[in-house]
């Protein structure tokens, strides 16, 4: 187990809410308007109540300087002071009975342009178009998509405390029975040990064996794993609050010939790709070198999915390593890298890793081995 990081500071949530104005106003825009999900847990360290459908967001004016501004329920502010974001910001509250948006439109540039966090729900942005039809709005990862992309020092030890123990649990699951034994039955020995290894949030644990396995997204079900399956396993969460995600294919006993040279065709492309890495070049390009390496090698057709997708305070984020994606890569962004070849009715590989882009190149933030393990 690892030390637990030092807990970010209302200091650094300061940072972060100058870091995301100064950004909106780069783009042009009036402002970030944020509502509970990641971006403002990143942002603030406050989580509210989850699904709730009473309006709580977070208005960031653009510039260098703003007064940040969260609107809460009433009955939800004094768990929202305690957040350690809140000392970097000022608390608005409404309550029940009252219009939230009536609350919130005095906040806002009433003809101006507002990037608004994804996950929004629809309610509160027709809100808020009727409480100010000057306004306009586009989604926070089209408007300002490296926002959450490039990580610093203390995100990044979180990040590869998360990777090593996704790697740790990896080491583990090799010494269990696979034959005989249900996909869940792997599954759930899978989440068992995320948690061991100080996971606090387990998101998935893909079993898929034999043609189950040609599903990039199977949901482990009741097959019984057999003596000569391929199984991919790909599982993750949050530790200390930020992501893991990983995937190794495993053989029960000795594989054969194609399904050898399909893994190695896969561990190449993916190392590849990974070589590629280094400031400078596009996210698209991570996914071109993978893909034309498992094209020439006859597979292109079932390689189905992007090459990667970004990580940090969730599993998945911009930015994403697929084709039209220019965005250059920087130092600091994270991603996965997971090429994988999918043989309808007869079995799927897929290798991954999380990669930090350095000064140079890139670094692996899952070192198990990727050569095709024998398991029982």
């Amino acid at each position: 187990m690892t030390a637990t990081p030092v807990p970010f500071t209302a200091d650094d949530y300061r940072a972060r809410m100058r870091r995301a104005a100064r950004a909106a106003a780069d783009a042009g825009l009036a402002g970030v308007l944020v509502a509970p999900g990641p971006d403002l847990i990143w942002l603030t360290g406050y989580a509210p109540p989850a699904d709730t459908e009473r309006l709580t967001l977070l208005v960031l004016a653009a510039g260098q300087d703003p007064e940040p501004v969260l609107v809460v329920p009433a009955l939800e502010a004094p768990d929202a002071a305690k957040a350690t974001g809140a000392h970097a910001l000022t608390l608005r509250d409404w309550t029940d009975g009252t219009d939230p948006y009536a609350t919130t439109g005095p906040l806002l540039d009433a003809s101006g342009r507002f990037a608004v966090s994804d996950n929004t729900w629809a309610m509160h942005l027709l809100g808020l178009q009727r409480e100010l039809p000057g306004t306009s709005y586009v989604s926070l990862t089209e408007g300002l998509p490296m926002l959450r992309a490039v990580k610093d020092a203390a995100e990044l030890e979180r990040l590869a405390a998360a990777g090593a123990a996704a790697d740790a649990a990896y080491e583990e699951i090799l010494n269990v029975p696979f034959a005989g034994r249900r996909e869940t039955d792997v599954a759930r020995d899978l989440a068992e040990l995320l948690r061991q290894f100080d996971h606090s949030q387990v998101d998935f644990t893909v079993v898929g064996s034999g043609p189950n396995g040609a599903d990039p997204h199977h949901e482990a079900g009741e097959r019984v794993i057999e003596h000569g399956d391929m199984v991919v396993l790909d599982f993750g969460g949050l530790k200390h609050g930020y992501g893991s995600d990983t995937s190794r294919t495993v053989h029960v006993g000795e594989p054969g010939v194609t399904a050898q040279r399909v893994h190695d065709i896969v561990r190449e492309a993916q190392d590849a790709a990974f070589r590629a890495v280094r400031p400078g070049i596009a996210c698209q390009d991570i996914d071109r070198v993978a893909r034309a390496y498992i094209t020439e090698a006859g597979y292109g057709d079932a390689f189905i999915h992007r090459t990667g997708h970004g990580i940090g305070v969730t599993t998945h984020e911009p930015p994403y390593m697929v084709e039209g994606e220019k965005q250059p890569l920087v130092p600091g962004m994270c991603f996965s890298i997971e090429p994988g070849i999918y043989l309808r009715g007869r079995f799927g590989v897929r290798i991954e890793d999380i990669v930090t882009v350095t000064e140079d190149g890139g670094r692996r933030l899952n070192n198990t081995s990727r050569d095709m393990a024998v398991v029982h």
